[in-house]
């Protein structure tokens, strides 16, 4: 077990040192909240979907589609869960507040913090099975974190903002994957190249962001601790059991438990800036999170591979 945990510590720590280059080159004053922004789009339209699509290159197996299937039931069935729990919980708050601990409790960084764990941890294989994870976070993200968050049912901009980079990347592999079709070097080449991006450019972001956030109210807020200790520790925890318990494939069950460990999607923030809502509290809890994952991340997805070795 302990080689298992400073296996995935070490991943978690060199993320970290991205980080803190990231926060350092903020402070420098190198990357501004422009660039920030700019970066992320980079990431969202143009790295993420080549990261998948170099993933699914690869010869159909159906022991990688019948996992595939099992990690978006699994994305499904904890998201799903996630947000009965974040309803139930945060009901009656005010709703400037209380969405964005919904958010907390139901989004993970499954894109910029788990995909570049799951490279480093799993290989394509877990980047593979995170793509399905991403895909299903991005629907739920943008139906029902759409509505919480604006509190209006807006289903042209659902079904528009759905239909993104990651879900195409995601359905471009999917077909290359089920028809064994080998994209030609001019091709691969390249998206291999923006592939290797995914690691440090978002960890830059992570770390401007850490530079630009006041994490010292949400250290004196229970509500934000509760919040984050369902998203760090308990959810993930759950679902390791369940998928252990199913005997579920090791590979499956640690690149689903990565996903579901990481912090607090950083669309927590983007969203609350966009609709008005508490907006120092999201960018507190996303970077308090962060900070709090290098414990857990290492703890949880270490555990994982431990119990799962004999599954």
């Amino acid at each position: 077990m302990l080689s298992s945990f400073f296996d995935v510590g070490t991943q978690v720590l060199v993320l970290f040192i991205l980080i803190g280059v990231g926060a350092l080159l903020s402070k420098l004053g190198f990357i501004t909240d422009m660039g920030s922004r700019t970066m992320t789009d980079v990431v969202l339209y143009a790295v993420t979907p080549c990261v998948i699509i170099n993933a699914f290159q690869r010869e159909y197996q159906p022991r990688l589609l019948n996992g595939l299937l099992i990690t978006l039931a699994a994305a499904f069935l904890t998201l799903g869960f996630s947000v009965l729990l974040a309803e139930l919980m945060y009901r009656k708050m005010d709703i400037s507040r209380g969405v964005v601990l919904k958010f907390a409790v139901v989004f993970s960084n499954c894109g910029f913090m788990a995909l570049p764990l799951q490279q480093a941890v799993l290989g394509d294989d877990g980047v593979f099975y995170g793509a399905a994870y991403v895909a299903m976070f991005n629907i739920f993200m943008w139906t029902y974190g759409l509505i919480a968050m604006s509190r209006k049912t807006q289903p042209k901009e659902a079904l528009k903002a759905i239909v993104n980079p990651g879900i195409i990347g995601t359905v471009i592999g999917l077909l290359l994957f089920v028809f064994s079709i080998k994209l030609p070097t001019v091709i691969s080449t390249p998206i291999g190249m923006l592939s290797a991006l995914n690691t440090p450019v978002p960890m830059l972001v992570i770390g401007h962001q850490l530079m630009r956030s006041d994490i010292r109210r949400v250290l004196k807020d229970k509500d934000a601790y509760i919040a984050m200790a369902i998203r760090l520790i308990i959810l993930p925890l759950a679902v390791m059991g369940v998928m252990l318990l199913l005997r579920v494939d090791p590979t499956v069950t640690t690149a689903t438990v990565i996903a579901v460990s990481a912090p607090v999607a950083a669309f927590t923030t983007m969203m609350a800036t966009k609709y008005g809502r508490d907006v120092e509290l999201s960018a507190g809890i996303v970077s308090a999170s962060a900070l709090f994952s290098l414990i857990t991340m290492p703890l949880t997805v270490g555990l994982t591979q431990y119990l799962s070795a004999g599954v």
